[in-house]
């Protein structure tokens, strides 16, 4: 099994080696998988459980406090599942595989992805903030009532800072965390994400987008990362696949989607792709960490 795994386009990380190795545990973890799809989850997985990742364990925060996470996964027989707006799961990513395996649906959202979530033996109601973000939200002191919140919103969503101390491993905006893998025949793609922070209530990006925050084809993958509302709004991921189905090798693929992505939105993002040719990732943030694996 081949594996590239992500941690999120966006500013450099304080703690690079060692968010560096839990990439590396990802992407080895995936590896050992017997299929693709069982790869990206496992991959995925570790990266939600660590909170230097903003999936999981110390996503971002909403205007109201709450933590709201999105998943989304996809194969090359574009058997797709997905989750939006789940609070208390610390792992999505296995959640929008059950959607994908054990209903007719493509997406599942709130309350109802929740009590779904438990059913299939997810662990729901886990506090999925922790001390950085907590203290992160708190210092921001984002007002109450919905007309103040929106104007509020329009002044510090995504903000990179959110009056925090960006010294502080996990205050940066490190946007989204995703895996594919092959064996050489089939692939998968998989994508997580605690959103951005100081969102509306609610708010759901391009993650569990089919063909924004991922896509998968029989050419190959993509698990794209960064300004959640401009990846939709070009459905990036697909547009890497696309150039896999029309002959280009992972590397060049990640480059032209990237490339065309820029020149429409001016914004951040990144990519991982692979195929059977290998992988490829492109970004145009400070920093995108990646790590591959194969057995």
């Amino acid at each position: 099994m081949h594996v590239i795994v992500h941690g999120g386009a966006g500013n450099a990380p304080v703690a690079p080696t060692e968010r560096r190795a839990v990439l590396d545990e990802a992407a080895a973890a995936g590896a050992g998988e017997e299929t693709p799809l069982a790869a990206v989850e496992a991959a995925v997985r570790v990266l939600e459980h660590d909170e230097r990742f903003n999936a999981g364990r110390g996503s971002a925060v909403q205007v109201d406090g709450h933590v709201r996470v999105d998943a989304g996964v996809m194969t090359a027989e574009r058997e797709v599942g997905a989750v939006a707006s789940l609070t208390g799961v610390e792992h999505p990513v296995s959640v929008a595989r059950a959607v994908c395996e054990e209903t007719p649906h493509v997406l599942l959202a709130g309350e109802g992805g929740e009590a779904f979530a438990a059913h299939v033996g997810v662990d729901t109601g886990v506090d999925l903030t922790t001390d950085a973000t907590r203290e992160r939200f708190a210092a921001a002191e984002p007002p109450d009532g919905a007309d103040a919140q929106v104007e509020w919103v329009r002044e510090h969503f995504g903000d990179d800072a959110g009056g925090a101390d960006p010294s502080i491993e996990g205050e940066k905006d490190h946007d989204t965390v995703g895996a594919v893998a092959g064996d050489g025949e089939r692939f998968a793609a998989a994508t997580s994400t605690g959103g951005r922070w100081f969102a509306l209530t609610g708010r759901v990006g391009d993650v569990p987008q089919v063909g924004s925050g991922f896509y998968c084809s029989p050419a190959g993958g993509a698990s794209a990362t960064g300004a959640g509302e401009d990846i939709a709004r070009t459905t990036l991921a697909r547009r890497a696949v696309d150039r896999l189905d029309a002959g280009d090798d992972p590397q060049s693929a990640a480059d032209a989607a990237l490339a065309r992505f820029v020149e429409e939105t001016e914004s951040r993002a990144g990519l991982i792709v692979l195929s059977g040719d290998g992988v490829g990732s492109a970004y145009n943030s400070e920093a995108m960490q990646t790590s591959t694996a194969r057995r």
